[in-house]
């Protein structure tokens, strides 16, 4: 039987194949994908999705606008530096659906049992359980790509996906969902992509695996690292976990959002208290590259 999963992605570079992997994976039924603000406008991610989805043959799969703005105003400026909105594909043919993403979600979370998936801020699911707190019960698992403990990417203290929008984060990691995973920058760096590696995935001469190659050299090159020619790919390890649970490393433990403006802001607090995530701390980088691979090819 396959696992109904939802994604919901503020798509760039990285959540492109974590989208390929949910689509393409025969294990997994991907109910659609919802996006979200973050890495660019939620036009643009949107845009984004279509085409990753198109490129695929997999537009079957809907995809529904959610929020380009934060679930509560910010308390710091928005980070910038991410400039090209628009990922290297061909436009889009395919049409995002009319139903605003926090309506869908709030009917089908609460409808049975399903996957939540979120690459990019939890803005979405937040806005959901306002609209239905019951979803809460309902939902099989959340797996969440944010937070760090010790490796930072927007401030010194913060990763990115929390950090732009806290409040969201907070909503979420207090909801009471029976199982959260949460993926930290920790473990996604753990399980770095080389140069090699997405040379390989060219080979496979896949629609999937020519343009996770191109994603994967054009993070390489981000990331500026010319000596060991590789870079983390964050996002799809969150679908690799719901495929094969023993790609990650995993402590049940309470987490904070530090949502109090400040040097702090958007950081996760491992604090005492009763548990609330299943927060993952290594990676199997092995794990992860093949199952890339053969779900590519």
């Amino acid at each position: 039987m396959t696992r109904p999963v939802i994604l919901d992605c503020d798509t760039g570079t990285d959540d492109a194949i974590a989208i390929m992997l949910a689509a393409l994976h025969p294990d997994l039924e991907l109910l659609g994908v919802s996006t979200v603000h973050g890495n660019h406008p939620v036009s643009a991610t949107t845009d984004n999705t279509l085409r990753v989805l198109d490129h695929i043959g997999r537009s079957d799969v809907p995809v529904y606008a959610g929020a380009d703005a934060p679930y509560s105003p910010r308390l710091a400026a928005p980070d910038s530096r991410i400039l090209d909105p628009h990922l290297p594909l061909p436009e889009p043919k395919s049409k995002k659906q009319e139903q605003p993403a926090a309506a869908w979600l709030a009917e089908i979370l609460s409808a049975s049992p399903v996957t939540f998936v979120a690459t990019g801020p939890l803005t979405n699911l937040a806005a959901a359980i306002d609209l239905e707190p019951g979803l809460v019960d309902t939902v099989e698992e959340v797996v969440f790509l944010g937070g760090t403990q010790r490796i930072a990417n927007v401030t010194a203290l913060a990763e990115r996906n929390v950090w732009n929008d806290p409040a969201a984060a907070q909503k979420v990691f207090t909801a009471g969902f029976k199982r959260l995973v949460v993926v930290p920058l920790d473990a996604t760096y753990r399980a770095p992509i080389s140069a090699e590696e997405a040379n390989r995935l060219l080979a496979l001469g896949t629609p999937a695996g020519r343009a996770a190659a191109r994603l994967v050299h054009e993070r390489i090159e981000q990331y500026a690292d010319t000596e060991a020619r590789q870079a983390p790919v964050h996002d799809p390890l969150t679908v690799a976990y719901v495929i094969d649970n023993g790609v990650l490393s995993l402590q049940e433990v309470h987490v904070d959002v530090i949502t109090a403006a400040g040097g702090a802001y958007g950081r996760t607090d491992v604090r005492r208290g009763d548990p609330n995530v299943f927060l993952a701390l290594d990676a199997d980088r092995i794990q992860y590259v093949d199952l890339l691979m053969s779900t590519f090819s």
